[in-house]
């Protein structure tokens, strides 16, 4: 095994711009939310597995380490470029149940029900294990038992908890609702303290099963027949033969340019992607960058192509495979010409006064991010979810693993906000076989044709917003990796009409100033976690996120 040249541990801590210096490494680098899953991706490079081959054995290492996020009854999205310059999406998103109908969550009165968010309804069908093993078997070189062989030691053999997961676990008011997430992650109120172990028998037993037989367990086999009874119990809709039906799509990377760096990023059933590259091209000429980083009149200009975005957004966006999503539209000059000339340069436009443009027709948290590159030169962007904190708060009955609450993000009525507070349209409403529409951007930037940063983030709606954020802090503000990582963080979502800031790092003068413009200011305590990686001057910098315990290792 070779030397470790650098680790790094991040603690949560009080945000300033000037922060601690990246993790530098010559050959390989991998950025994760779980220092157990870091170590266990960057032990497969070592043993010459390429980025995928530590993409899938991160993705089964966080679903024991993370489980608020981590998963393997969730879903997600891998954006992969390869060292030849070839690159592909991975779209392995939560799908509705065949039993799923438009207005399932509406009580007899038309209100919206809980369902969507909490218990066996709310969860969609899963994908992590099916696109993990369509992403190891396509483009990965490993075996695939040793992929799953270090998620399966943490499982079986459990690992001391931080004090931040021993607190998530105590704290989770959606686990405590559920006897077997109540039993395994709370004792059922004798609470897990920092240091002690977590063990997890039931999940260990679940992966050796898929380590065995592949994704055929999880969807055909036994894991699938557990999963189908549990479900039936409960009066869940996820059925033996959706999981059978389960299929994994490989989509074009979503690409744009943005002043010489080339962005390949998330495609539809995503938001993101065309989000990030929207905004960037309503941002590019209004010069809101000269009046420097943190400035009350660059983020009100970033703010107003926010809200833009999110107003089309509502309107234009669901699965590509059930809808025409007129993204070449949404993307044309002439288009993000109109949205910037709408901008007025000292006053907000209220949100009332904002709806959907009207580009050209269609063309024919809780989630975890994490970023590696190999010492080929192969990146891989992956973000994978269970929607909100601990998901649906539902343990699969002898399976040891969370499901999802991925049901949230269809359209439950239009006009409703979902529990992220968005407004979302007609085309994103619920159909069996459908996948809600997603806010997850896993990012890779080229320049010259070279790898130059990986990245991605949680945190629902707000991931555009930070994927967009630390992209401008890089490329028009100069900054280093770490300090763009860590620079404090807003979000504007159109509705409900306020900007949302991190309640560090802004001066009371930018918040009044801003707030003179018309801004409707909210605090909020933390925006986001960055898992980055960037390439210079023959270093790979991996950089952490200093609001979380993430952690870089390479060699």
């Amino acid at each position: 095994m070779r030397k470790l040249a650098a680790i790094c541990l991040l603690a949560v801590s009080t945000l300033a711009p000037a922060t601690r210096q990246p993790v530098r490494a010559r050959q390989a680098m991998v950025v994760t939310r779980e220092d157990h899953a870091t170590l266990a991706g960057l032990h497969v490079l070592e043993q010459g597995g390429n980025a995928v081959d530590a993409a899938v054995a991160i993705g089964f290492a966080l679903a024991v380490t993370h489980p608020s996020a981590g998963n393997l009854g969730g879903g997600g999205f891998l954006l992969i470029r390869l060292a030849d310059g070839r690159s592909t999406f991975l779209d392995f998103r939560e799908r509705a149940p065949e039993r799923a109908s438009r207005d399932m969550y509406l009580d007899k009165g038309g209100q919206v029900t809980e369902g969507n968010i909490v218990g066996y309804r709310a969860a969609g069908v899963p994908g992590t294990v099916r696109g993990l093993e369509y992403a190891s078997k396509k483009y990965g070189r490993r075996p695939w038992t040793s992929l799953l062989a270090p998620a399966i030691e943490l499982a079986a053999k459990g690992f001391p908890l931080t004090y931040a997961q021993a607190d998530s676990l105590r704290s989770s008011k959606v686990v405590a609702r559920f006897h077997e997430s109540r039993r395994i992650f709370q004792r059922n109120g004798r609470y897990f303290e920092p240091g002690e172990t977590l063990v997890q028998p039931e999940l260990a037993a679940t992966l050796e099963r898929i380590a065995a037989q592949g994704s055929r367990d999880f969807y055909e086999g036994e894991t699938a027949r557990l999963l189908a009874e549990d479900m039936e119990r409960h009066g869940g809709l996820i059925t033996a033969a959706d999981l059978k039906q389960y299929e994994v799509v490989e989509r074009r990377p979503l690409e744009g340019v943005y002043r010489g760096y080339d962005i390949r990023t998330a495609p539809p059933p995503s938001s993101g992607g065309v989000g990030v590259l929207q905004m960037l091209q309503v941002l590019d000429g209004t010069g809101y960058e000269k009046t420097g980083a943190g400035s009350a009149a660059g983020i009100h200009y970033i703010a107003e192509a926010m809200r833009r975005f999110f107003a089309d957004r509502a309107q234009y966006f669901g699965d590509p495979d059930f809808v025409k999503i007129p993204v070449a539209g949404l993307l044309a000059r002439s288009y993000t010409d109109r949205l910037r000339q709408s901008i007025r340069p000292d006053q907000a436009t209220p949100s009332a006064e904002v709806k959907n443009g009207s580009p050209a027709g269609p063309e024919a948290s809780e989630t975890t991010h994490y970023s590696v590159v190999d010492a080929e030169g192969n990146a891989v962007a992956a973000t994978y979810t269970l929607n909100g904190g601990y998901g649906s708060g539902v343990t699969a009955a002898g399976l040891g693993f969370l499901l999802n609450n991925e049901m949230d993000d269809f359209t439950s009525k239009v006009g409703v906000p979902n529990k992220f507070g968005l407004l979302q349209g007609e085309r994103n409403a619920i159909q069996p076989r459908k996948r809600p529409l997603s806010a997850m951007t896993p990012t890779i930037v080229t320049r010259d044709g070279k790898l130059f940063l990986v990245l991605g983030s949680p945190g629902g709606p707000t991931i555009i917003s930070t994927v967009l954020l630390v992209l401008l802090n890089v490329i028009d503000f100069r900054m280093g990796l770490q300090q763009a990582v860590d620079w404090p963080r807003f979000h504007h979502q159109w509705m409900p009409d306020e900007l949302q800031m991190e309640q560090s790092g802004f001066s009371p003068d930018t918040i009044e100033l801003l707030q003179a413009r018309g801004h409707k200011i909210h605090r909020q305590p933390s925006q986001g976690e960055v898992a980055a990686i960037q390439i210079q001057d023959g270093w790979l910098l991996g950089a952490p996120d200093s609001r979380t315990e993430g952690t870089a290792r390479g060699y």
